[in-house]
């Protein structure tokens, strides 16, 4: 597997190395030496499956904070998303900045999200299947999120027709919630 450093510092871009024959390819999607000596985070507390039935679903922006924050391997199965990550850390030059990645089942490219970031997505096909290796057991009391469309945040989110859930459109702006 390729492991490579994004412009945002604790995002990385995991990309498998098939080994393809007749029958299709077998990857490898984690591996803990690997990630080791990228200096990732390799623990695997929990696994998640996120299922969303329609084109332009909006889940986020979503983390949780000290002392239960988390690392994310992300992953999409089936279908295609724009995957959005964005810094929560106000100590760092890039407290608010985000970046998208345009991730699908057909594809080999999957994301590493250190701690002390927002993770959200937005779908761009029906019946798509989001994975994800988490770092941490999920805390109610430690879960945080911000509006998808925090004017200061600037998220430019592929498709205009947006499906979101209440609770996600009632989430504070991100300089609210990063104050805790």
């Amino acid at each position: 597997m390729r492991i490579q450093p994004t412009r945002l510092d604790g995002v990385f871009t995991v990309d498998i190395e098939p080994l393809r024959d007749n029958r299709g390819y077998f990857a490898r999607t984690f591996c803990i030496d690997e990630f080791k000596a990228a200096g990732l985070n390799p623990v695997v507390a929990q696994c998640n499956v996120s299922v969303n039935a329609r084109r332009g679903t909006v889940r986020g922006m979503h983390f949780q904070r000290p002392p239960h924050a988390e690392a994310k391997l992300v992953r999409c199965a089936t279908g295609a998303l724009y995957d959005v990550l964005v810094d929560v850390r106000p100590d760092r030059p890039t407290f608010g900045q985000w970046q998208g990645f345009e991730l699908t089942g057909e594809g080999t490219l999957s994301l590493y999200v250190a701690e002390g970031f927002a993770h959200g997505f937005q779908t761009l096909s029906d019946n798509t299947q989001v994975l994800y290796n988490m770092s941490e057991f999920y805390h109610p009391e430690s879960s945080a999120g911000f509006r998808w469309d925090d004017p200061r945040v600037g998220i430019r989110w592929p498709l205009a027709d947006i499906v979101i859930s209440e609770k996600d459109a009632a989430l504070p702006p991100l300089d609210v919630a990063a104050r805790g």
